[in-house]
């Protein structure tokens, strides 16, 4: 038989259910209170360190930014163009034989510099001073020969005066001489022909400059016809820089030619930073390369120090104009909101923003539009300044000088 619970365990169960709920009602209520507190205590430090850095910002907002300052100066500032240019001699002589020969002697050494005239190559003479005797002495012997032509014809014409001889016989001896001046010349020319094949044995310098590498040692035997190159020579003073300029800044440099202007170059190593040599522009090439859209120039450059070197990769900097009587600014304290320029003016130990338009910059100076000269505006502390700041001036840039960089 089953049996059956007794009222004694119900009662008993039903008495302890709501002591269980109780219990987890306070658990409930105890991790609330927890929670609770800790996120009052993490209110409360939040509103403490935003006090806390209101305070910082009141404290450094009253006590001012730190900037350094530069005066804004009136001077002049260049317009320049830069490009890449390669140095190109103004004349190379590759020099080539002329005649036929041995080679007897070299005079040159290699990178010797060499003027106009100076010896280089001699050729064996011989034979041409050979052939120039034979021309001479046939030139001798028909010079004669016209001589005496000329004086049967003074005789002729003589006898004709006195009716003793026919006036054909004159005619033909008038004939006679033009022939012998006809011979006379012929042998002039294959005389002079003869001395040009002489000089061509002794090479001469046509340009002063710097020889190459020998190219040909004595010995050799040269040729007229073989185009064989027996020295080269490159002028180095003065030298040309070729460089390319965009065409659509062709308006302004063709402006200044027109008027006459003298433009300066100056001419930079491949690191532009070292100013090798000076000069000004020479010429512009007469059309455009419609492959690259630019156009060749031509600079002069007297190269008295041989500082440039034939074929040698330099910068190039054109001065096309110079702006006179300009506000210039250290190019740091123009700062770009958008599309707008703008400066931090300091007056008063607060920083009022002024809107500015900017023009050249050169060597770290900017000409600007929209200051005066005079004014001191900041060149640093631009992550906190504001319009209206206070600030405090840590030290002064010196002033902009007149060229376009810093006085000194």
């Amino acid at each position: 038989m089953s049996q059956m619970p007794s009222s004694f365990d119900s009662a008993d169960s039903a008495a302890r259910a709501p002591a269980r709920y109780r219990r987890r009602r306070w658990l409930w209520i105890a991790a609330i209170a927890v929670l609770l507190i800790i996120g009052g205590i993490w209110l409360w430090r939040r509103h403490e360190a935003a006090q806390a850095a209101a305070a910082a910002a009141r404290r450094a907002a009253s006590a001012g930014v730190t900037v350094t300052t530069a005066t804004a100066s009136k001077g002049d500032i260049g317009v320049y163009l830069t490009a890449i240019g390669t140095v190109t001699p103004v004349y190379t002589s590759s020099i080539t034989s002329q005649v036929n020969g041995l080679v007897t002697a070299v005079h040159y050494k290699e990178g010797q510099l060499v003027r106009q005239g100076d010896a280089l190559i001699d050729i064996d003479p011989r034979p041409y001073r050979a052939t120039l005797l034979q021309a001479q002495g046939a030139l001798e012997r028909d010079q004669n020969v016209l001589a005496q032509a000329q004086m049967d014809l003074t005789r002729y014409q003589e006898a004709l005066a006195r009716n003793a001889i026919a006036t054909q016989t004159v005619d033909d001896q008038q004939k006679l001489v033009l022939q012998d001046q006809g011979t006379v010349k012929n042998d002039q020319g294959t005389v002079q022909y003869d001395q040009l094949q002489l000089d061509y044995c002794h090479i001469t310098a046509p340009i002063s400059g710097q020889v190459g590498l020998r190219l040909i040692d004595p010995g050799n035997v040269v040729q007229s016809t073989g185009g064989t190159t027996l020295v080269v020579i490159t002028q180095l003073q003065p030298i040309t820089v070729i460089f390319t300029l965009p065409e659509d800044s062709l308006a302004p440099v063709i402006a200044r030619l027109r008027a006459r202007a003298t433009l300066s170059v100056d001419v930079f190593d491949r690191s532009a930073q070292k100013k090798i040599a000076s000069g000004q522009l020479l010429a512009l090439d007469n059309q455009i390369d419609t492959t690259t859209g630019t156009v060749k120039v031509r600079a002069l450059i007297d190269n008295r120090n041989n500082a440039l070197f034939p074929n040698q990769f330099v910068n190039i900097r054109l001065l096309v104009n110079t702006l006179q009587g300009v506000t210039l600014i250290p190019a740091p304290a123009v700062q770009q909101n958008g599309t707008s320029s703008f400066v931090y003016v300091i007056t008063n130990a607060a920083a009022q923003l002024h809107a500015v338009k900017t023009g050249v910059t050169d060597g770290g100076v900017t000409q600007v539009d929209g200051i005066n000269p005079g004014d001191v505006v900041a060149t640093s502390g631009f992550d906190k300044l504001q319009d209206k700041s206070r600030v405090v001036v840590a030290s002064s840039a010196p002033p902009v000088g007149t060229s376009g960089t810093a006085a000194p």
